[in-house]
Formats: structure tokens, sequence, C-alpha cells
């Protein structure tokens, strides 16, 4: 069953602990800007429910977070968050969290083993597609459906990435945008550095893309970076991101990213934290909680300045 929930319905949600139950959060990097935020969230609606979690990070390591995943199994937590480092890596997580009995929640990204799910295990998060198709349907506008772009891609095979660079490629093959020129596209990992220094190469080969289509913030800002250094006027440039970070709200109130979109951290972790509690006690769940991603411009971004 899937159910789609805003962020300030899921505040209605909450609902007392009788005791102190113990929550294992397995995080797939700290070091990043939105998971940071997502962290901060989760730590935030934990101490409103008088929970108390224990967040490990992975560092991008799969075998460290299944490590982390069965040392909290082990240890005899209430239950289990996780934002997976890989979405394959899922099928790995449930089987230590079913074989424990211990109820174990999906945040962010979705998992490979979605469609299987044990009874006592859940996803909460956002789709991807939506994302994409949000983002690059207003790039297209903007770019009166006509020029050349770059595409900037998240970590290759994760959910994020595969969800909102299909969305984008559909959108950029409708007659509306067909006429938009994709110059290239390559990985960057999510990350700002590796888009700093992807753009340079691309700006040093002698591409000119009118747009960059990034699948996070990160990407985007590290994309404005390169062309600025580069001495391009960013009124030449659109630029767009996801993730709706408090960097690139800054970057789009100064006039450099002129598209992101919104996704509510603080709706996905107070998802998680609330079905991970009715497993644990019993209570009805749903196993797949969508939370809508919204647009971000110029003309609503003070709307979000202090969303997550």
């Amino acid at each position: 069953m899937k159910k789609i929930l805003t962020a300030t319905a899921l505040c209605g949600l909450m609902t007392g602990a009788a005791h102190a139950e113990k929550i294992g959060v397995a995080m797939s990097l700290f070091d990043d800007n939105f998971l940071t935020v997502l962290r901060h969230n989760i730590q935030r609606h934990a101490d409103e429910l008088g929970v108390e979690v224990q967040m490990e990070d992975a560092q991008g390591d799969i075998a460290r977070q299944q490590s982390q995943i069965e040392n909290f199994a082990a240890s005899g937590v209430d239950g289990i968050i996780t934002m997976l480092v890989d979405a394959d890596s899922g099928r790995a997580m449930s089987k230590v969290a079913e074989q424990a009995g211990i109820p174990l929640v999906f945040v962010n990204m979705l998992p490979a083993n979605m469609d299987s799910f044990p009874e006592k295990q859940a996803w909460v998060g956002s789709d991807e597609e939506q994302a994409g198709r949000l983002e690059t349907t207003e790039v297209c506008k903007l770019m009166g459906g006509k020029g050349q772009a770059v595409i900037l891609l998240g970590q290759l095979g994760t959910t994020g990435q595969r969800g909102r660079t299909k969305a984008t490629e559909e959108v950029l093959a409708t007659d509306a945008c067909k006429d938009i020129e994709v110059l290239d596209q390559q990985t960057a990992n999510w990350m700002r550095t590796p888009a700093l220094d992807l753009m340079t190469n691309w700006i040093t080969s002698g591409m000119q893309p009118t747009a960059v289509i990034s699948n996070n913030d990160e990407m985007a800002l590290g994309a404005i970076q390169a062309l600025k250094s580069a001495g391009v006027s960013m009124d030449d440039v659109i630029v767009s991101g996801v993730d709706a970070t408090q960097d690139a709200l800054a970057a789009m109130e100064a006039g450099d990213l002129d598209v992101t979109v919104y996704q509510s951290a603080k709706g996905q972790v107070e998802g998680a934290l609330e079905t991970v509690l009715q497993i644990a006690r019993g209570e009805a769940h749903e196993q797949r909680v969508v939370v809508p991603f919204e647009l971000v411009t110029p003309e609503n971004v003070a709307d979000y300045k202090a969303k997550n």
C-alpha cells in the first residue's frame, strides 16, 4: 500500500512514546549537505518524541554499513533506520533485520528489494522521477526549448541518479524540449569539488553550454564555481539542481542558481521515525510513504528558507 504525505501531515502523526525506545540510525555518509540536514532532523524529532537515537556513519562503505546494522541488531535496539549507501545493498540489510526480528525503515534512497519487504520493514522517501521532471521542465521553459546542456549525474546506479536522470531525458525528448542538445553527461558523485573539476574540464575543452542540469544542488554549486572562475556570466547559463539546501537557496538569491527542487528532509525523517515506532509497537503502518518534491524558483525561494 502506498501513502502520500506532506511534511505538515507528518507532523500531525506525532505520538508520545511510553518509554525511551532506542533507534539505531545507519547513515550512508555524514559529510554531505543534504544528509547532514536529514541527520539533524532525525535528532530533533527523536528529542520531540522522547526517543533515544544512536547514529553511525558508513562513510560511503556498504560493508561498513552492513556491520553497523548487524551491531544494532545484536545490541537489541527497538528499531533501525537506514539511509543506504547503495540501493542493491537493501536486500542484505533487510535480511539482517528480519533474522533479528527488528523493525527496519529505509529512508530517502529506495532499496532494490522494495517490492519484497518483510512485514516489519518499510520505506519513506520521495519520487526521484518527480524531482527530475520538475527540474528539467522548468529548465526547458527558461531555455525557450532550445540550446545546449550538460548533465551532472549523481553516483551511478543509485535510485536518485537513475530516477532523476531518466525523467530529465524523458522531458528533453518531448516536442517542447527536443531542440535542446545534450553536449555531455558525466558523474560527479553528488559532490561539489568533483563537479567543479568536471565543469572546468568541459569549459577547457571548448564547451559553452547554455544550461547545466544537475542531479543535486551540491554538484550545481560546483558547476557555478567553475563557470564563475572561467569568467562566464551567470546571466548566460541556466543552472539547476535538486534538494533546496541552504547553500543552494543562498546561490539562488544571489542570482547564480536558477532552479532547484525542495526535498523535505524534515518530512522524510519524521515519517521514518513515526513508521519505525509504529512497527516496533505493533501498530498498523504503511510500507511505502511518499513525501512529495516541490519546485523552487527565484519567485518563491523565500518560502523555503526555513523549511529544512
